[in-house]
């Protein structure tokens, strides 16, 4: 499975790693991911899903449904 956030589609990002001489090697961000267990109130149970950490805040916020429906994610699959 790859390190992606089901919810957002967030992934890795290419970077720089910078030393004090400013000698510059490439070096990967990985996303912050979690496993979370989501209560989905629509289809009456648990969802586990690989969220990242600023998914889950957006989760509190927008629902679930709505989240997964602009990821294009069918919650009756997981």
């Amino acid at each position: 499975m790859a390190r992606r956030c089901q919810l957002t589609g967030k992934r890795a990002n290419n970077a720089f790693a910078v030393s004090h001489s400013h000698r510059r090697t490439k070096r990967l961000q990985e996303v912050n991911l979690q496993w979370k267990r989501v209560w989905w109130p629509e289809g009456q149970r648990w969802v586990r899903l690989r969220l990242s950490t600023q998914a889950i805040r957006t989760l509190q916020r927008r629902g679930l449904q709505a989240m997964a429906q602009a990821a294009g994610l069918d919650l009756n699959r997981l």
